[in-house]
């Protein structure tokens, strides 16, 4: 054999992505031997809580943006507008929106401008400006194929050699630790505070990144997930401008996933482009030479389009030759995909009070929201009453975070299998209840404690109670 795994780039071999890891492959094994409609198994359904994926789990699309999406797939539909319209429901502002975006992008099958079709990106500065208050420069703004392309085109940028260190939270979307990874480049990981909500806490920061550099690292970028994954926080105003602040003095750059920006059920979001935008007009001169990279996708929120991958970041204070580049990164990729692009667009510019189609969007939007927020709560209500788990109220994203303490005859079984505890426990729960969760350890998490990630993505509250039921009888177990 020309390759083995021994002389392929051990970067890639060395990273890790949990949420689509053995657990993952064996629930999609489950799922396969269901449909062939095998009944030896201990459940009917398997149930996808590792990933936030949340059309897989019945998630319904926003009709308004599906509408639009299909006259952009078969533009030959609007020579019948009589029929799309008493036929089939469309509103008129559904076949205006599609005309409107296929006269800037000419087919959804072609290439568009590299980073993106420009009348969409000025639909994202309006959203921004209309959002933080602050003017925004479609200029700075770069179409991507989800979040996860941005953060692979900013990473690949920023990380010049192994010596390069990035701050990044832990626990963490693995997306991070994986992509630095494959950059032999270093991971700098700082612990959230679990005792705050899994807030930031500087001084934990502040030491990380001392140690970093004492190390030779040389620590450039500091990544925050906002409203937080895998942990469902969503952090106050004073911790984001104590980041920005920090960034300042440091002179790192500030890398803000904010894909969960809609996803808030405690206080609101605060984005860092705003409170940076804050700062700078509250002390002139201070904080002008912060970098800031702010990420958003179609993948999350109420909008849930993860298939279509699209997403954008905007860019703040970078040098304009390092932002040449970055286009340059960006070009080589060709484009971010059309259609995904123009439900960006549709996302940052949903119908509006008194449009035909807003009645429905809003019903739509506000159910999902809603949905999501009873199944946080009785996710958590279900935690509170299992033994030896703790965790923190939903505020936002997607997920919980619970911490569980298992028993020692638990830890050590997991070790004779060459696991940790938290990978057992998530192992015998899919075996015996078709639920997939991810361990605590895919994500990093402070050193002798456990934990795993559940979304609360897949409908009803029925499964909650497989979950209670398993945690009793895998203590009992292992007591």
């Amino acid at each position: 054999m020309r390759l083995t795994v021994d002389s392929i780039n051990q970067n890639v071999r060395r990273a890790q992505y949990a949420v689509r890891g053995e657990l993952a492959v064996k629930s999609e094994e489950f799922r396969a031997r269901l449909t062939k409609g095998d009944e030896s198994l201990p459940f009917k359904q398997v149930i996808s809580a590792n990933i936030g994926n949340p059309q897989q789990l019945d998630q319904k699309p926003i009709t308004f943006f599906r509408q639009v999406c299909s006259l952009l797939e078969n533009p030959e539909l609007l020579n019948n507008e009589d029929a799309l319209i008493n036929g089939f429901g469309y509103k008129t502002d559904v076949i205006a929106r599609a005309k409107w975006l296929l006269k800037q992008v000419g087919s959804i099958g072609a290439y568009s401008a590299s980073s993106g079709v420009p009348a969409i990106k000025q639909s994202i500065a309006t959203f921004l400006e209309r959002r933080d208050g602050f003017p925004a420069d479609p200029a700075h703004i770069y179409l991507s194929a989800g979040a996860s392309s941005g953060v692979n085109t900013l990473l690949n940028v920023i990380c010049a050699d192994k010596s390069v260190g990035v701050l990044v939270p832990i626990p963490q979307y693995p997306l991070y630790t994986a992509t630095l990874s494959l950059l032999n480049a270093t991971c700098v990981p700082y612990n959230l505070d679990e005792s705050r909500a899994w807030g930031t806490d500087m001084e934990t920061i502040k030491k990380a990144y001392q140690k970093a550099k004492a190390e030779g690292v040389d620590v450039r970028s500091i990544v925050i997930i906002n409203p937080g994954n895998p942990t469902g926080a969503s952090l106050p105003e004073e911790d984001v401008r104590a980041v920005l602040d920090f960034a300042s003095q440091e002179n790192l750059v500030v890398m803000a996933d904010e894909v969960y920006q809609t996803n808030v059920f405690v206080g609101k979001f605060h984005s860092f482009k705003g409170v940076l935008r804050k700062m700078q007009q509250e002390t002139p001169g201070k904080y002008d030479s912060v970098e800031l990279a702010s990420l958003h996708s179609i993948s999350k929120g109420m909008v849930g389009e993860c298939g279509h991958r699209g997403g954008y970041f905007e860019l703040v204070g970078f040098d304009a030759d390092v932002e040449a580049n970055i286009y340059k990164f960006v070009s080589i990729m060709l484009c971010a995909p059309v259609v995904g692009q123009c439900l960006v667009e549709l996302m940052v510019n949903p119908p509006k009070p008194g449009e035909p189609s807003y009645d429905l969007y809003r019903r739509e939007y506000d159910a999902i929201h809603e949905g999501l927020r009873e199944r946080a709560t009785a996710l958590h209500r279900a935690f509170a009453q299992m033994e030896g788990v703790e965790c923190a109220e939903p505020q936002g994203a997607m997920y919980l975070f619970p911490t569980i303490r298992l028993p020692q005859r638990a830890i050590e079984a997991a070790a004779a299998e060459g696991r940790s505890a938290d990978e057992l426990y998530c192992l015998r729960l899919l075996e015996a209840t078709g639920i997939c969760v991810v361990p605590g350890s895919g994500f990093g998490q402070a050193e002798g404690t456990l934990h795993f990630r559940t979304t609360f993505l897949a409908p009803g509250t029925e499964w909650v109670d497989s979950i209670i039921k398993f945690h009793k009888e895998f203590l009992d177990k292992y007591r």
